[in-house]
């Protein structure tokens, strides 16, 4: 039983990911296993590949029907012999697929949890084996997270009527400690093997903006990213036919989804989107569960969500492919008095009330926090994290300088407790503002020493610095639809003189991530010829390749099937059905522009301390041409690749210790505005740089002189 030739030829990966091997071990030694794996992990080849090596059939359980299709489409596409049963089929369809299953012509069966206790089903089942469940999204059994399904509960009495119990996997993306509990209690799972591979998301970068203009905001924001996939989440299905129309008005090509439109509008609505000809996505929550489409570049919440596992789940829709994407949050007040609407309108009784209302406070605290988002989001999930700073969210990059607000934080604080702790948000900051609000005076809060005391603020911004302070711990609040202040022990560290509080101004602009070295007319012939096939296929492009595949592909510019097979994504199967299609695009391209030559893509390895011997060799070969005298230039002639290439290899060779001459890198002239810009806004992040100096200088110039200032600063300390 070879694992890692079944994930190569039929999946197209060298390596597992973190997790993987271990969560497939366990099942094929017939344990039950709990795995929780971030949303674009790998969860689905943990039950995949252990289906290919069992007898019989492994049944997927999972309420997301686009997610059936999507995976179904995907693994057939690889050679796999797969099919669904849900409500998108027809009577006869399902007889017919029923059938099959009890004949053995598959390997996977997905069904939705509410089929399971059907006669027709139980009656096929009785008669076929099935030696393994896996219960995807397992987090839905439990009443307490974000997305309880009623219907999961049909699971545990599905397993009892077996004749023999199957082996059981249950997965998910997000759960906290409780959940975690309840899959294991509910489910009866017996002494699973346990994995959490981690809740981070290293390629998304996090932001919240708060007391700006919205829709200004996103028009300004969409402009700039008109050739990009994105998702905007709006609280109600009013705001989402706005917001549809409003954009729709301006040229953008959108698509809008939520639960008041019918079946066949919904499912047009959707497949526009994951077929790439409307780019943007207008939804509620109703839309996103399941849905596979890996090159979603924004996930952007035009109101607050109702608590961090449903923003951590709808944001983690960006960036599915591992390529850098942006989660984006903009809050507004109005938000909370929504969510608080929508909590009372749809929890049943007093316990799920509580929690609802804690839960969006939570939520409420990381929009007004100034530590780490990302950090924030992982301690939610009971993830510790040893960084300070993650340097990808709106928090981490915002270097502006802190303002001393202890003066305000000590009247705030003092105002709470001559209000006897006993009331609000609103009603401090109007006693604080010297409100003429007629409560106010009712309840005689103007007699206060703190009334007033704070005047020169609107109530609007004293309640964003009491939300600052409760979400750095200085302030907390009751849970309930009407949550009151409350003083802390912090409060009297400040109240006493002890401790200073500090908050900075909010952050106005991202860092961008430089751009690779992709052939871009490559890519899009790759991406137009991807999309013909999809057609012809009926199928969304990204089950034929996903976007980081071709990607690669205009990057290495692969001219044989050998070659294509060491890009990531392209199994054996895929190289036989589409590599000559590809490759012709390919290598149209190449002689069309006279490229003789390219970066050879290394043997892959997903194991970031992994050096191949490939590797090495290549920067030591740039090395000995850089011994002998040649120009970054003349070694990148030499060695048929970029420059870029090049000064990625020598920044390797000093990283290691080698003496690299950096004379003659870079003109002297350039270096010098280039340091002049680097002395004003420092080295760390490029965008900077690049936009405070003239067009015609480079990021690659940029690099070049970092790398050389690199080598000076590290030969004047030794």
């Amino acid at each position: 039983m070879d694992l890692n030739r079944i994930l190569r030829e039929y999946f197209g990966y060298e390596s597992f990911r973190k997790g993987q091997y271990e969560l497939i071990q366990g099942i094929l030694s017939g344990q039950d296993v709990l795995g929780i794996m971030p949303t674009s992990g790998g969860k689905s080849l943990c039950y995949q590949i252990p289906a290919l090596l069992m007898e019989g059939i492994t049944l997927v359980i999972s309420p997301l029907i686009s997610l059936m299709k999507d995976q179904v489409d995907a693994l057939r596409e690889s050679g796999i012999s797969a099919t669904y049963l849900n409500s998108t089929l027809t009577s006869q369809e399902q007889r017919i697929r029923l059938e099959e299953i009890r004949t053995g012509q598959y390997k996977l069966v997905y069904i939705a949890p509410e089929r399971l206790n059907t006669p027709d089903f139980l009656n096929i089942v009785m008669d076929v084996s099935i030696p393994f469940i896996a219960i995807d999204e397992s987090h839905c059994i439990s009443q307490w997270g974000h997305d309880f399904r009623p219907s999961y509960k049909e699971i545990p009495r599905f397993i009892a009527r077996l004749n023999r119990r199957p082996i059981l996997g249950t997965f998910t993306a997000t759960a906290t400690e409780e959940i975690i509990k309840d899959i294991k209690g509910i489910l009866r799972l017996n002494r699973p093997l346990e994995i959490v591979t981690g809740f981070d998301r290293p390629n998304l970068y996090f932001r919240v903006e708060k007391g700006i203009d919205k829709k200004k905001y996103l028009l300004n924001y969409l402009k700039k990213r008109s050739d990009q996939s994105g998702i905007i989440y709006c609280a109600t299905r009013k705001e989402v036919e706005s917001l549809n129309k409003e954009l729709k008005d301006k040229g953008f090509f959108v698509s809008m989804y939520h639960g008041g439109m019918g079946t066949e509008e919904r499912q047009e609505a959707q497949d526009t989107f994951l077929y790439d000809q409307s780019s943007i996505m207008i939804a509620t929550n109703a839309f996103g569960m399941g849905i596979d489409k890996s090159n979603v570049r924004y996930v952007i919440h035009f109101n607050m969500p109702k608590n961090m596992e449903a923003y951590y789940q709808e944001a983690g829709r960006a960036g599915r492919d591992g390529e850098n994407s942006e989660c984006i949050l903009l809050f507004s007040p109005q938000d909370v008095v929504k969510q608080k609407y929508l909590i009372e309108l749809n929890t049943m009784h007093s316990e799920r009330e509580i929690v609802a209302y804690k839960n969006l406070q939570i939520l409420i605290d990381y929009c007004h926090t100034h530590d780490c988002l990302r950090k924030r989001l992982l301690t939610y999930f009971g993830e510790t994290t040893d960084w300070v700073q993650c340097g990808k969210c709106s928090n981490c990059l915002d270097d502006r300088e802190k303002r001393d607000i202890t003066l305000e934080a000590k009247k705030i604080l003092s105002c709470v407790y001559r209000m006897k702790e006993s009331f609000g948000v609103t009603m401090v900051a109007n006693v604080l503002s010297g409100s003429k609000n007629k409560k106010v005076f009712a309840l005689g809060l103007e007699k206060l020493s703190t009334y007033g005391i704070m005047e020169e603020y609107t109530t609007k911004d004293i309640q964003q610095i009491i939300l600052f302070l409760v979400a750095e711990g200085y302030l907390t609040m009751t849970e309930g639809k009407y949550p009151v202040v409350k003083l802390t022990p912090q409060s009297a560290a400040v109240l006493k003189g002890k401790e200073e509080v500090y908050k900075r101004g909010e952050i106005t602009a991202m860092e961008c991530q430089e751009e690779g070295t992709v052939h871009e007319s490559l890519l899009k012939d790759l991406k137009d010829l991807r999309m013909k096939i999809a057609l012809e296929k009926g199928v969304p492009p990204y089950v034929i390749f996903p976007d980081t595949t071709l990607k690669e592909m205009a990057v290495y510019l692969p001219e044989s099937k050998e070659a294509l097979l060491k890009i990531k994504g392209i199994g054996a199967v895929k190289a036989e059905t589409y590599g000559g299609l590809f490759l012709r695009t390919i290598i149209s391209y190449m002689n069309k522009n006279n490229i003789e030559s390219t970066v050879s893509k290394p043997e892959k390895d997903l194991s970031s301390k992994s050096k191949g011997p490939d590797k090495i060799q290549s920067h030591l070969e740039t090395y000995a041409l850089h011994q002998q005298g040649l120009s970054i230039e003349k070694m990148a002639e030499e060695r048929g690749c970029t420059e870029n290439t090049i000064l990625s290899h020598l920044e390797k060779c000093f990283s290691e210790g080698l003496e690299i001459n950096p004379e003659g890198m870079v003109d002297e002239a350039i270096e010098k505005q280039i340091l002049e810009v680097i002395d004003r806004v420092g080295s760390q992040y490029l965008k900077p740089i690049k936009e405070a100096l003239p067009e015609e200088i480079s990021y690659f110039d940029i690099k070049k002189v970092l790398l050389k200032k690199s080598i000076d600063t590290a030969s004047s300390s030794m």
